[in-house]
């Protein structure tokens, strides 16, 4: 019975926020109430509440601090490069803006925090889909996806947690792995290839003017800047007035040459469209060039020690934001107006986070999970123990999406790989396998950082969810099958 209505329950949670009947927020703690008092454990309501929220509280803190951190490092300029280098590549062409989505993703993935990807990724790329009416939800889906690739390296959690489950070397997991993951991560840049030419064939083709000459207006989402859209017939945009900046450079252009200017998404959701422009003015008063290498440094001292685990990352990312605010802007009204300026996505995330809590709370406190997992795994035909890698890596996907890490690597994968080991399959084996789900893991509503994403690009969690699935479900069995083609699985 448990088993049922885990499963009932998850479907139900899925159906209401992609149908939009409810917001994720109210989804995430009415649905699980609801069925905490169906298994007649309402009572215990309160403890599974608590216990979840105690669990993902450190989660919480983290990407409140993480979140003001990186906020300021954007307000102050220390990604101005990054953006630069990123924009002139895409210019104003749908299919290169996609696929650099895909590209900086990667690479700010390096260092292992999802967050930070999201936070990064989004600042940079949301105004250029925001200006020629791109569809939202690709950049949210491509800036998953490809972070979930990337999320197996060793530092990233879920090889690690899979090394300490089966007491193996996590250099044994990964380095074996890392063919079949640069096809996985090939495979993105060809899904934000063609989603990009279904951009560009919806848009038509358009050109940039003047990208980032000196006195022109780049991008990101720190100040709200009006543009000139091209000034003709050609523009993208209406009632959009020309700005310029302290030298008096021209604005940047539009022309749009082919195709049907339609500003709603493939998907049916419509970007807001309230004339205004959000741009990274290279004269707005938050920069401070003189302390660029301090940030760096800074930045890269705070990355180190997270990835060598020396204090715990919200403790990191608390100490990371107050000297960042102390150094960065001396006065108490200037750090005041920074917090400010990012409270908003603080408290959408943080709120989403303790939302979770109650989901991920009833789930495992009424033992709903546990009966999934063991069904799930007892559904599994004896004649399929010799291909247990196999079975873990189709597994993976189902159950990391709807479980947290924690409960598939150390509740889960100890029984598969003992199951595994009872026809000779290695533990490393199954290990290897257990990771390939990791592009649909990301985004999964049980992932606080996913709510990072989707609130910094304004996009519906249903809309996300809806869309990036498919794709990510398909990256996840293409990493598997070039495990199996190369013989690491």
């Amino acid at each position: 019975m448990l088993t049922i209505l885990g499963f009932v329950m998850i479907a139900t949670f899925l159906v209401l926020i992609m149908t939009k009947k409810m917001s994720p927020i109210a989804a995430l703690v009415l649905i699980p109430a609801l069925f905490c008092v169906l298994v007649g454990q309402g009572a215990k309501l309160g403890d599974y509440v608590i216990e979840g929220v105690g669990d993902l509280a450190p989660t919480a803190a983290m990407l409140m601090f993480a979140i003001v951190y990186f906020g300021v490092m954007i307000d102050v300029g220390l990604f101005d490069p990054i953006v630069r280098g990123i924009l002139r590549f895409c210019r104003a062409d749908p299919m290169r803006i996609v696929v650099g989505t895909a590209l900086l993703a990667s690479i700010v993935s390096l260092d292992g925090d999802g967050s930070t990807t999201f936070m990064i990724t989004v600042s940079a790329m949301y105004p250029l889909y925001k200006r020629l009416k791109m569809s939202l939800v690709v950049l949210t889906g491509v800036a998953a996806t490809a972070n979930g690739v990337m999320n197996t390296l060793p530092w990233g959690g879920p090889t690690a947690r899979a090394a300490t489950a089966l007491k193996v070397d996590a250099t044994d997991i990964f380095v074996p792995m890392i063919p079949a993951l640069a096809v996985g991560l090939l495979a993105v840049f060809v899904l934000a290839y063609v989603l990009g030419l279904r951009e560009r064939k919806r848009l038509g083709t358009l050109t940039l003017d003047e990208v980032l000459e000196p006195g022109t207006v780049t991008e990101s989402v720190t100040e709200t800047v009006l543009v000139e859209a091209g000034g003709g017939s050609g523009s993208r945009g209406k009632g959009v007035e020309p700005a310029r900046t302290g030298g008096g450079g021209g604005g940047v252009s539009f022309e749009k040459s082919d195709g049907n200017d339609n500003g709603n998404d493939n998907d049916g959701h419509e970007p807001a469209d309230d004339g205004e422009f959000q741009g990274l003015d290279p004269n707005r008063p938050t920069l401070r060039p003189r302390l660029y290498w301090f940030n760096a440094g800074l930045t890269l001292a705070l990355l180190t020690a997270m990835i060598m685990e020396l204090m715990p990352i919200p403790v990191l990312f608390l100490l990371g934001a107050a000297l960042a605010l102390t150094v960065n802007f001396p006065t108490m009204a200037d750090q005041r107006a920074r917090i400010a300026a990012h409270a908003d996505n603080v408290l959408n995330v943080s709120g989403m986070v303790f939302a979770a809590a109650v989901f991920t709370g009833v789930l495992t406190g009424t033992g709903m999970v546990e009966h999934m997992a063991d069904w799930l795994v007892g559904a599994v035909p004896e004649g399929m123990g010799p291909q247990m890698g196999l079975v873990t890596g189709l597994l993976s996907l189902p159950l990391t999406y709807f479980m947290s890490n924690d409960g598939f690597y150390f509740g889960v994968l100890p029984v598969l790989a003992e199951a595994g080991a009872a026809h000779g399959v290695s533990p490393v084996e199954v290990a290897r396998a257990s990771i390939v789900g990791q592009p649909l893991h990301m985004s999964s509503p049980l992932v606080p950082a996913v709510y990072v994403l989707v609130g910094m690009a304004k996009v519906e969690f249903g809309d996300h969810t809806r869309f990036t699935v498919k794709w990510a479900v398909l990256t996840s069995l293409v990493v598997l099958a070039a495990a199996i083609l190369f013989g690491t699985i």
